[in-house]
């Protein structure tokens, strides 16, 4: 492989801003439905809409925005490897922002639904492109500093959207503001179109003698076939419990909070994005301080635990819920500081944001599947909240059994 020359130092910096501003945006789209979604379901299908149908339609605005997710993160996520991360993550951000902006024109459930698959297209590929690509601007000893940061992005649009909601109550007359603002972040993906420099390990690659037919070939072929199954499964399981377990406080505590206490949603989802933003950055400390596979092992068991207690031990108005949900939310989002770092480890450059998407937004499908699941425990059990997300919180504990069929790429370089 031709050698790659690094970045001058202001451009890592742009690369570092655009990529972490782009998944800033991507975490706005992720919080707003848990925000919103009852309120747009009660103006939609009007205010006697029973619990556990409001519970359901939300279980489908998760199910459609992680679909287009899976969908998104493999099929951009293979358009990085072809025409570079940089510019794929232009188009990741465009795709998001103006799809889900547009939600704020919805005249129909349907139509919301449509459009948070298509805001979930861009989401899924934003992360795999923009990882990929800091990734590879920023080596050695300051990755795991990087991968905190970037895995934070996430979770500062999350708490973005639950203080406008703090600031503005989010009910069945007053959602579409802030499902508009969703537009703001198509400036980024322009500048990221137009202007960001591209990694100089992926234009390496470029000229590389032996280049695979097509990335999807290589990688669900010997011998990366391993790798890539049991990434999609160290990927896919804090998927799932986020959307099939976590998420759940929210529309919980809008339920019970009810009409005397409309800022407890916004509330909940604060607390828990405050918890998620310290979890996300010391994810990859906690990997690089443990090694990979120990450090995956022990954020499995912490989340089971607390996500399974949160629901059995408290409730929203109990004094104990908040603490519950900043702690529940810090530990399950250690996750997402480990993925960053560790995923891109797992794959060599000229198929690492294939590998990486494919990795990450796989599990998309089946937590499409298990938001789907849950809404319809959601029905069965008449609304219950406590009983749906105390089952679905069991996913975690899958994560202490596969990690050990991981690779342990602690001391791996990202040159190959």
């Amino acid at each position: 492989m031709t050698t790659a020359a690094p970045l001058p130092r202001g451009q890592n910096l742009a690369v570092l801003a655009v990529a972490y501003l782009g998944l800033v945006g991507a975490g706005f789209q992720l919080g707003l439905m848990p925000l919103a979604a009852l309120s747009a379901t009660r103006e939609l299908l009007g205010p006697a809409t029973p619990p556990g149908v409001a519970g359901d339609w939300f279980a489908r605005y998760t199910a459609a925005l992680m679909l287009g997710a899976a969908c998104g993160g493999i099929a951009l996520g293979w358009l990085g490897d072809k025409i570079g991360r940089a510019r794929a993550t232009g188009v990741s951000i465009l795709c998001y922002s103006l799809f889900g902006g547009a939600g704020t024109w919805a005249g129909s459930q349907e139509q919301l639904l449509a459009l948070r698959f298509l805001a979930g297209l861009g989401i899924g590929g934003m992360w795999p492109n923009g990882v990929a690509l800091v990734s590879e601007c920023w080596a050695g000893a300051t990755r795991p500093m990087v991968a905190g940061v970037i895995g934070t992005g996430l979770n500062i649009g999350i708490l973005a959207v639950s203080q406008l909601g703090r600031m503005r109550p989010v009910t069945s007359d007053s959602w579409r503001w802030l499902v508009a603002l969703g537009f703001v972040a198509a400036l980024i993906g322009v500048i990221a179109l137009l202007f960001l420099p591209e990694s100089p390990k992926w234009l390496a690659s470029r000229g590389a003698a032996a280049k695979p037919a097509t990335p999807l070939r290589e990688l669900f072929a010997p011998p990366l076939l391993r790798t890539t199954l049991v990434g999609i499964a160290l990927g896919a399981i804090p998927l799932i419990g986020a959307w099939a377990a976590s998420k759940w406080m929210i529309p919980w505590a809008d339920t019970v909070g009810g009409t005397a206490h409309p800022g407890l949603k916004a509330a909940t989802q604060g607390w828990w994005a405050a918890g998620a933003i310290a979890g996300s950055f010391f994810g990859s400390h906690l990997a690089h301080l443990l090694g990979r596979r120990t450090a995956y092992f022990a954020i499995s068991l912490g989340a089971f635990v607390l996500t399974s207690g949160i629901f059995v031990l408290s409730q929203p108005l109990a004094a104990s819920f908040l603490p519950l949900v900043f702690v529940q939310g810090l530990v399950s989002t250690l996750f997402f500081g480990w993925l960053p770092l560790c995923l891109p480890e797992l794959f060599p450059t000229r198929v690492r944001a294939t590998g990486t998407g494919i990795a990450y937004n796989s599990g998309r499908f089946v937590s499409a599947a298990g938001a789907l699941g849950a809404g319809a425990l959601m029905v069965w059990s008449g609304g219950d909240y406590a009983r749906v997300g105390v089952i679905s919180g069991g996913v975690y504990a899958l994560g202490l059994i596969v990690i050990w069929f991981a690779p342990d790429t602690s001391k791996k370089s990202l040159d190959a």
